[in-house]
């Protein structure tokens, strides 16, 4: 009797999302080890899904990125194929044109991911195509790890425990060596009409400074971070005027390389303390437990995930907020921060947690706020990371810092940046002011502003608030809802 089944001859797709690579992609690599021709394709899905970058920033990123994998793919004698809309409508088009039976993709865990995917995996189903769907973006399945009650996790010591008891994860996969190309390619749109770039004016000019967007950037990144800077690592991390992190985040972000493929990196190093290298993979962890959170709170962006914090009593001050993104409250930490936030698209990670403070409890405004001013500005804006850390700072997240814990942005600026290093770079005003006082300008002789070339309210502005008056303010605040609960 014959056997009628092609599908085994025709070509699969592989839909590329935010995992931008061709090494450790478990779709890509399942694909390529079946023999047949591929397709690979990006889709620039609809705004209002939510699935592609999370803001203009990492629009800027995406478009380099998709360049690059544009050209590894070219190495391998393939072609990306780009095409915009639905995906449901833009994956039945392609299956038409090209005669494609078999759909693959790496799964997405953030709610607007989810969203997309089970109906139209369903859907494809129904249609005779078959759909396969691979892990690799996160250390672990969101749903896999389970408290000793069977519940998922709210507190990061446990799950770190739990993640590391659970076995190293699996051996990353190589890219393969070449693809096979389809007898004839589909059209595709051009990058360049998508206008992911910003023109006039070009705010991202920057960001070339210090990213290189791409697969084989990531890569020559990791290996330079475990080579030069994994050790010391520990105590380095908390300092922004040093080159004391990975700068991975982003790379993560856009999935243009795996947490498997850091982690891996990170094994039998022999010149390498122990301490900086859990130091690191905690830090590594932390993105997966945020997943962990996003995945079993879809309103992890948006809701309290305490929901004592509803009836706090938040600030409408719109000219308080400006100046915060805008760099101009006159605590210079606070201000270096929101200042390279702008130039490069990035925040120092400490530097993230000090200006975060200093907008929920000095000034007393809602941390969704800033939650979306990051999203829109970070090249490593990630939907689960951003919401798990704002909530994090605010109080009102899993295993949340305590409210009434206010970083002192002064305090905080002379212990992790004592030389002023970071602040003279991204503060340059404040360049000539001796150590002693770059973080208190406020509190300076007048004789050292002037030598210095400073005049408060007019170089550099005047403290938006008292820092201890306003803590004072937001301990009432939180005391409120605290004896209401």
């Amino acid at each position: 009797m014959k056997n009628n089944d092609l599908s085994h001859e025709t070509p699969i797709i592989v839909w590329f999302r935010k995992d931008l690579r061709l090494d450790d992609n478990h779709a890509l690599h399942a694909a390529a080890q079946t023999g047949r021709s591929i397709i690979p394709v990006y889709i620039r899905e609809p705004s209002q899904y939510g699935t592609g970058p999370l803001g203009a920033a990492q629009a800027w990123w995406l478009h380099h990125s998709l360049k690059d994998l544009e050209k590894a793919l070219g190495g391998l004698g393939s072609r990306l194929m780009l095409r915009g809309g639905e995906p449901g409508s833009v994956l039945a088009a392609l299956i038409a044109e090209t005669g494609a039976s078999t759909v693959h993709w790496n799964r997405r865990y953030d709610p607007n991911g989810i969203a997309v995917d089970g109906p139209l995996k369903e859907t494809l189903g129904v249609n005779g195509i078959t759909v396969k769907s691979f892990a690799g973006q996160l250390l672990h399945e969101p749903s896999r790890l389970k408290t000793g009650s069977g519940t998922p996790y709210r507190v990061y010591t446990p799950f770190w425990r739990a993640l590391e008891a659970s076995g190293e994860p699996d051996q990353p996969l190589e890219q393969p060596d070449a693809l096979v190309s389809p007898a004839e390619w589909p059209g595709s749109e051009d990058l360049a009409s998508w206008a992911l770039l910003p023109t006039e004016p070009d705010w991202a000019r920057t960001f070339s400074e210090i990213w290189t967007p791409g697969e084989a950037a990531a890569l020559e990144r990791l290996e330079a971070f475990v080579e030069d800077d994994l050790s010391g690592y520990k105590t380095r991390r908390d300092l922004p005027g040093t080159d004391g992190t990975s700068r991975l985040s982003p790379h993560l972000a856009m999935g243009e390389i795996s947490p498997a493929r850091i982690w891996h990196a990170t094994r039998k190093l022999k010149n390498v303390p122990a301490e900086d290298v859990i130091t690191f993979r905690k830090e590594l962890v932390w993105r997966d437990f945020s997943y962990h959170l996003l995945f079993h709170n879809p309103q992890l962006p948006s809701e309290n995930l305490n929901r004592k914090y509803d009836a706090f009593a938040w600030a409408e001050n719109d000219d308080a907020f400006k100046r915060w993104t805008k760099g101009q409250t006159g605590y210079p930490i606070v201000d270096a921060g929101m200042r390279q936030l702008w130039r490069h698209g990035t925040m120092h990670n400490r530097v993230r947690m000090i200006a975060a403070s200093f907008l929920i409890k000095d000034l007393l405004i809602d941390w969704r706020r800033g939650e979306t001013w990051f999203r829109d500005t970070l090249v490593d804006a990630d939907p689960a990371s951003n919401a798990a850390s704002w909530q994090w700072v605010a109080g009102s997240g899993a295993d949340a810092s305590p409210f009434f814990r206010v970083f002192n942005p002064v305090l905080q600026g002379e212990k992790f940046d004592p030389d002023g290093i970071y602040v003279k770079t991204f503060v340059p005003e404040l360049a000539d002011l001796p150590a002693k006082f770059v973080h208190r300008p406020f509190e300076t002789p007048e004789s050292i502003l002037d030598a210095a070339g400073v005049t408060l309210g007019v170089t550099y502005p005047k403290p938006l608030v008292d820092h201890a008056k306003a803590r004072d303010r937001a301990l009432a605040a939180y005391n409120k809802i605290k004896d209401a609960a």
